[in-house]
C-alpha cells in the first residue's frame, strides 16, 4: 500500500507542476520518477484522485486536481523526489483570533483536514483553499499556544 500511496502523491505533484494532456505523458513522467505502471493502473489512480481535464488559457486540455480548474502551477518545477522531501507548510500569521496558514499549492486541504480531525481545543475550525488555510482560534488563546498545538499536527510548524 505504501508504494501506491507514494505513486499517488507523485501523480498529484506531477499534475500540479506540469501541463500534461495525455495518459502517455503522465506514464512517461511517472516512469522518469521511478514508477512503472500500466495504463489501466494509471486510469484507476486518476479516477481515485478524481482528476479531470480542464482548458488552459492557450486552449489545450490538461489534467487538473479536483476543484482546481485554474490550478496554480509552479513556474520552475522540481523533481518529484525533491518536492516529497519538503513539507507543505510554509508560514503562519495571525490577526486577532484568525490565523492564516500558507502552504505549497495543493496542500492546504489535506493539512486543514488533519487539523480539523485532531480536535485541537484551541482551534474552532478551518477553511481551506489551494494554498491557504484560514483558522479560527478560540478567544483568549495566544499565538504561541496555537503554534504549539498545531506543531503536533503540522510537520515543520516550529
Amino acid at each position: 500500500m505504501k508504494v501506491k500511496n507514494n505513486r499517488l502523491e507523485a501523480l498529484r505533484m506531477i499534475i500540479s507542476s506540469q501541463e500534461l494532456g495525455s495518459q502517455d505523458e503522465l506514464l512517461a513522467a511517472l516512469k522518469q520518477e521511478g514508477f512503472k505502471l500500466t495504463q489501466a493502473t494509471l486510469s484507476r489512480d486518476l479516477k481515485q484522485l478524481k482528476v479531470a481535464k480542464a482548458a488552459t488559457m492557450r486552449g489545450n486540455y490538461v489534467y487538473v486536481l479536483p476543484n482546481d480548474t485554474m490550478y496554480k502551477r509552479v513556474s520552475t518545477p522540481q523533481s518529484i523526489r525533491e518536492m516529497q522531501q519538503v513539507p507543505g507548510f510554509i508560514s503562519i500569521n495571525f490577526s486577532g483570533n484568525i490565523g492564516v496558514i500558507r502552504t505549497r499549492p495543493g496542500y492546504a486541504s489535506s493539512i486543514a483536514y488533519n487539523i480539523d480531525n485532531s480536535h485541537l481545543d484551541d482551534i474552532l475550525g478551518t477553511i481551506a483553499g489551494d494554498d491557504t488555510i484560514l483558522i479560527v482560534i478560540k478567544q483568549g488563546v495566544t499565538k504561541e499556544e496555537v503554534i504549539a498545538a498545531l506543531s503536533e499536527v503540522v510537520p515543520n510548524m516550529r
